[in-house]
């Protein structure tokens, strides 16, 4: 139990970042395949123009649902860099569906919408979603949390019994025994308030 309880404690963080940003995706695949459907059969736009356009939207609809919600803890001190290395991202993320789209359309001669959307969702959009979680958390949402991480100095107990922080100290404290400093403290909140 308690090894799962240390796996979880390391790879928590990552599960409940993978779980929203798939929420998030989720959610944004929906507007992609609506847009889509609407650009390539009742507008009569062409092929990747709409798989380009059902992304673009789809993309805005994202950054907010990952911004405000998904990456929210991940704080940025420059939310202009941020939003600029998103849409960066994004943009390679859509070349990856549309060239799907591409290849199968134009160069292997599926022009029929089953095939569009077999390239766009089957192929491309699995393919860009991968590329995208990676680069956003590697290069866009990048901050720490939201904690206001204070630094702390750590100073050795004085030999002989000197006074520390108000307490006699005669030496080491006994094993199984707690540490009563600032420091300690500092510690023992931040643990509690990351498992909450």
């Amino acid at each position: 139990m308690n090894a799962l309880r240390a796996w979880y404690d390391r790879v928590g963080h990552l599960l409940h970042e993978t779980l929203k940003f798939g929420a998030v995706g989720g959610f944004g695949v929906v507007v992609n395949v609506i847009v889509f459907n609407i650009c390539r059969n009742h507008l009569g736009l062409a092929s990747v123009r709409s798989s380009v356009i059902s992304t673009a939207v789809a993309i805005i609809v994202n950054y907010v649902g990952n911004r405000y919600w998904a990456f929210r803890h991940r704080t940025s001190d420059d939310s202009r860099r941020e939003f600029v290395l998103f849409m960066v991202f994004s943009g390679v993320g859509m070349a990856i569906e549309a060239g799907t789209v591409a290849i199968s359309h134009y160069w292997l001669g599926h022009p029929s919408l089953l095939a569009d959307n077999v390239a766009k969702y089957a192929v491309g959009l699995p393919l860009g979603t991968l590329f995208r979680f990676w680069s956003y958390r590697t290069w866009v949402f990048t901050g720490t949390h939201q904690l206001d991480r204070k630094p702390v100095q750590v100073v050795a107990p004085p030999a002989g019994g000197a006074d520390v922080d108000g307490q006699d100290v005669d030496g080491p404290p006994e094993k199984g025994q707690p540490i009563d400093t600032e420091a300690a403290r500092l510690v023992e909140g931040e643990t509690e308030s990351t498992r909450a």
